[in-house]
């Protein structure tokens, strides 16, 4: 058995025991490991330690449960904390906001996802679907003859707080910008009727911590834009295309975008000695019966290229 598989079978009995108690000598049992041992691994594969993840998994499913209407100091008693006010003081620790807040505003945020060790070792061909955890990946190359425009919001994001980027919990600021671009979508003239959704991510000011987030949708010819709205163009250029499917567009958005970012930029590309120009486009096609499927898009640079031209 593979490290890594070992530590999976810790990280699947976690998800499925996050309102009993959990000990350290269950999970490394589990794994066939002595405690240190085990410990230190799950640190090293999953990036954190183990009553940490346990934490944080345990606040990602009672902010579900919130969602279910459940009294909040039962959601507390459920997940294993001693009081309110102790859920409380961690909830807001991980998210900035209460678990009252969160209710009445119904605010996205971001959250540990229970992670899917097997991609940081997979390492999949061209045109070869992988399927994981009930999602579907594959990676293709494609060239894009011609230029896309597209219309929609810019903001600022702290990197720090989206996950995977920053691996920090807290408010899901470009879902915000997208619940924005949605309200407003029906008025903006010039957008193709029912044309693919972009979220592009791109650098931003690094003093301030920042990258710079575009949501918008696919813009008619030229169709000139004004505020608050911008114009983004997806270049034509050969890409590298990495799509995914689940069955309903909230997993797509959640945990399966965040592991096919994970196996992309910290798998894919690295082992094929890639990195990529200073972009990334998720392309969003509506949800059909069958499922729910998105791409993320972009042009590879080859890592001696890059240094060399340094």
């Amino acid at each position: 058995m593979h490290a890594w598989e070992a530590i999976q079978k810790s990280v699947d009995y976690i998800e499925t025991h996050t309102t009993e108690e959990i000990s350290i000598e269950t999970l490394a049992g589990i794994a066939g490991l002595s405690p240190y041992y085990f410990q230190r691994l799950f640190k090293r594969l999953v990036k954190k330690t183990v009553f940490e993840y346990v934490r944080l998994r345990r606040l990602a499913q009672s902010a579900q449960a919130l969602k279910d209407n459940k009294r909040i100091a039962d959601v507390a008693a459920e997940y294993g904390f001693s009081s309110h006010a102790n859920f409380t003081r961690a909830f807001k620790e991980a998210y900035n906001i209460t678990p009252e807040e969160y209710r009445r505003k119904s605010i996205p945020l971001n959250q540990v996802n229970k992670p899917d060790l097997q991609l940081n070792y997979i390492l999949v061909d061209e045109n070869v679907p992988l399927i994981t955890d009930g999602i579907v990946i594959e990676i293709t190359r494609r060239k894009l003859d011609k230029p896309e425009t597209y219309h929609g919001l810019t903001a600022q994001i702290s990197i720090s707080n989206q996950i995977p980027v920053g691996e920090t919990t807290g408010i899901d600021t470009p879902f915000i910008l997208w619940e924005r671009f949605h309200k407003m979508k029906p008025e903006i003239k010039g957008l193709s009727p029912n044309g693919v959704e972009i979220g592009a991510s791109m650098m931003g000011n690094m003093k301030n911590g920042t990258f710079t987030y575009f949501a918008g949708a696919s813009a008619i010819g030229e169709t000139p834009v004004s505020d608050p709205l911008t114009a983004w163009v997806l270049p034509a250029a050969e890409y590298i295309v990495c799509s995914l499917e689940t069955e309903n567009f909230t997993e797509l958005i959640t945990a399966a975008l965040d592991k096919a970012m994970k196996y992309l930029f910290g798998t894919w590309l690295p082992k094929h000695k890639l990195t990529t120009q200073p972009f990334s486009a998720e392309k969003y096609y509506r949800p059909t019966s069958d499922g729910a499927y998105m791409e993320i898009w972009v042009i590879p640079v080859p890592i001696e290229s890059e240094q060399i031209s340094n």
